[in-house]
């Protein structure tokens, strides 16, 4: 049975899980913190020049980035630099039922801020809706976007769909 990343094509919560070390419930509940889905071994480290507050490490350039969720303040600033697009902020404590999920995004048009969109795993499927929320221009052309989805969502939700008007 096919269950490794480079045999299904991403990267599943259960070997992030192993492989990384996810934030725990409670930091979770501390409010917004990023989390690093890069498994490889590459020789790559803006995220950790981008981190202001020094939470994200690699033993080595080509080590995958590592991060102290304690340090971490979720402030975006290391997800636009990832040229992987590997890094998303979680904020399960944005609204009472609705947590808030900030993506690198590089795919044209750009959302807009209100916008519905379809929200989707790491695989691609469809798992929800949401609504976009912020939309920011990062350092290099790869925008966050910050799209409010269902809680329960929060750690599943990777990647948005522009949802299509009626009459396309």
């Amino acid at each position: 049975m096919k269950n490794e990343p480079r045999e299904i094509g991403y990267l599943t919560y259960d070997v992030l899980k192993e492989k990384i070390g996810l934030p725990s419930k409670e930091r979770l509940a501390k409010g917004p913190v990023a989390i690093i889905e890069c498994t490889e071994d590459i020789p790559c480290d803006p995220c950790v020049e981008a981190c202001k507050l020094g939470a994200i490490s690699k033993e080595s350039l080509i080590t995958p980035p590592t991060i102290d969720y304690e340090k971490c303040t979720g402030c975006t600033l290391c997800v636009d630099v990832c040229p992987g697009l590997a890094i998303f902020v979680i904020n399960v404590n944005y609204k009472e039922e609705k947590a808030l999920v900030s993506i690198p995004y590089e795919m044209l048009p750009v959302p807009e801020r209100r916008e519905k969109v379809d929200t989707l795993d790491r695989s691609g499927k469809k798992i929800g809706e949401g609504e976009i929320i912020k939309v920011r221009r990062g350092k290099r052309e790869t925008f966050v976007v910050s799209v409010a989805v269902d809680k329960n969502l929060a750690t599943e939700a990777r990647s948005i769909k522009i949802q299509k008007e009626e009459n396309e």
